[in-house]
């Protein structure tokens, strides 16, 4: 991962000339204007290492000393996530955030020696994974402590067993998606856990952060997949077997899944597999309006009609979309002909996509499909689905374009109750386009609907907006009003970005104070010293 942005050297993402002109009409973009670049690594500015010796000692004692780093590269790649935000601080050489090291362990009991060092000598942890976290999650917190330290766990990446019988496989915390899928399709199995971030997250933080894959309507989410795991925690070890199912007592999985390293480390999960598709069908669907196709998606929802994936974007993700997939091209033009014949040249975009044996994907395509039609919906076939497939992890390629161009570009996302859906929607996108309105920024705000489920829905907020000089605190005005705004509008705070840091002060409004003490108790039981993930989850 490059240390000021997303992916590698040499993948970029072409702005189209129509997805240019569409920024400069929508919020005033100047294409003409010379590039922000980052600055070079060397003039990253950081903070001298302040690990006390005796601390460094422990550490080196139990991994190795070559493997605890305080270099400049390691430090600067450990400073943070990949949030609007990290990326801006650290693109202008902020790397004030930078861990004093970094640990890699290569086995549980070296990070059962690395968590028992820090807690002895008042060290901070961190735990770090693919380090894609877009709310704050990996940022080191070191206030009160004698220094921080980031534990990439990239070491710890074992495939440890895979059950065809039992279709679950066993996985050490460390292995990134394309890993995963890699071994599992050797054996023809699928884990189905497709998130933005596939190319570089690990199973450890999605597991940390609920997360949630493009095909979750189908596969289901990460805490619906995971049947046992194994954390380490200063104080001990808490292992929850992998079982199908059981009734004695609360399910411990729970409270860990989701836990975002603030009890411990998670090491080693069992996850449930599913054979690999023989067959995968992606659609488009055309629908007059937003609210015309949600309520198809509810109907198709709830009569247990879903495909696996099932995505639809509002008037302007829609417009935004196709300009940016093939604009002024042949299919466009086609499509928008074909279109302008039914009468619905304007409206809304909707995704399906199906997999399985060839005959189950059939079947359930013509389902859907009839009850998708039933509700406005008009097929355009496969080409549209084909162009999403080949674009689905190209978003954090785009912010970084974006940001090279200077225009504030984030997302975040909520999910509520398909009766408050409508009214969730517009408050939220109203909060957005207020607070960056004021500012004196005209805001391009776009929405889609995914991941969906009997009672609800989600919904994925893109907004973007000139970025002002302090880009930071214009950031901060439009996410605390978006925020506020799915707070009183009976929202989720998030929905698969995880709480981090970017969320902690709205969990009262989640679960209420007493499940923050609940929390609070599990976490003063398994880290006395207070030393795991400090300042993420939980509100000052």
């Amino acid at each position: 991962m490059r240390w000021w942005g997303w992916g590698e050297d040499g993948h970029v993402v072409a702005m189209p000339e129509a997805a240019t002109a569409l920024l400069r009409e929508e919020i005033g973009a100047d294409p003409s204007a010379p590039p922000r670049h980052h600055v070079a690594l060397e003039e990253v500015r950081l903070p001298a290492p302040r690990l006390p010796a005796a601390a460094r000692e422990r550490l080196s004692a139990a991994v190795g000393a070559e493997r605890v780093r305080d270099d400049r590269e390691a430090r600067v790649a450990h400073a943070a996530g990949r949030s609007y935000p990290d990326l801006v601080r650290l693109r202008v050489g902020d790397g004030s955030s930078a861990p004093d090291a970094v640990v890699t362990p290569e086995s549980v009991d070296q990070v059962r020696a690395v968590l028992a060092a820090c807690a002895e000598g008042g060290v901070a942890v961190v735990p770090f994974g693919g380090g894609t976290s877009v709310v704050g999650g990996v940022e080191p917190v070191s206030d009160g402590f004698a220094g921080a330290v980031s534990i990439d766990l990239r070491s710890l990446d074992r495939v440890v067993s895979i059950d065809r019988t039992s279709l679950t496989a066993t996985f050490e915390a460390g292995l990134n998606g394309p890993r995963i899928e890699g071994a599992l399709g050797a054996e023809g199995l699928t884990l189905g856990h497709f998130p933005q971030s596939f190319e570089y997250s690990t199973v450890g933080g999605w597991i940390a952060t609920r997360s949630a894959g493009v095909a979750s309507t189908g596969y289901g989410r990460i805490d619906e997949l995971v049947e046992g795991l194994r954390l380490v925690a200063p104080a001990g070890e808490v292992d929850a077997r992998a079982l199908p199912a059981s009734a004695a007592g609360p399910d411990l999985r729970e409270l860990l899944v989701g836990s975002e390293g603030v009890l411990g480390v998670i090491c080693e999960a069992t996850l449930r597999v599913r054979r690999a598709p023989g067959e995968r069908r992606y659609e488009g669907w055309w629908f007059g309006s937003f609210a015309e196709g949600r309520e198809a998606f509810r109907v198709m929802e709830q009569a247990d009609a879903s495909p696996d994936v099932a995505r639809l974007s509002d008037e302007d993700e829609t417009r935004f979309s196709l300009v940016f997939a093939s604009p002024g091209g042949a299919v466009e033009r086609l499509g928008r002909a074909y279109l302008r014949a039914r009468g619905r040249e304007s409206g809304c975009l909707a995704i399906v996509g199906f997999e399985g044996t060839a005959e189950d994907v059939e079947r359930r395509r013509v389902r859907t499909g009839s009850l998708l039609r039933a509700g406005g919906g008009i097929a355009l076939g496969r080409r549209p689905g084909e162009l999403w497939v080949r674009s689905r992890y190209t978003g954090p390629y785009l912010r970084d374009e974006l940001l090279d161009r200077a225009i504030l570009v984030d997302t975040l996302e909520t999910a509520g109750s398909w009766t408050n859906l409508d009214s969730l929607y517009r408050a939220t996108a109203d909060a957005l386009r207020s607070a960056l309105s004021e500012r004196g920024t005209r805001p391009f705000v776009m929405c889609h609907v995914s991941h969906l489920y009997r009672s609800g829905a989600s919904l994925y907020f893109t907004f973007m907006a000139r970025q002002q000089d302090d880009a930071l605190a214009q950031w901060r005005a439009a996410k605390a009003a978006a925020s506020e705004a799915i707070v009183a509008a009976g929202g989720t705070i998030t929905h698969h970005h995880a709480v981090g840091r970017d969320h902690a002060r709205w969990m009262r409004a989640e679960v209420g104070e007493m499940g923050l003490e609940l929390i609070r108790a599990a976490k003063e039981r398994l880290d006395p010293a207070g030393i795991m993930n400090p300042g993420k989850l939980l509100p000052s």
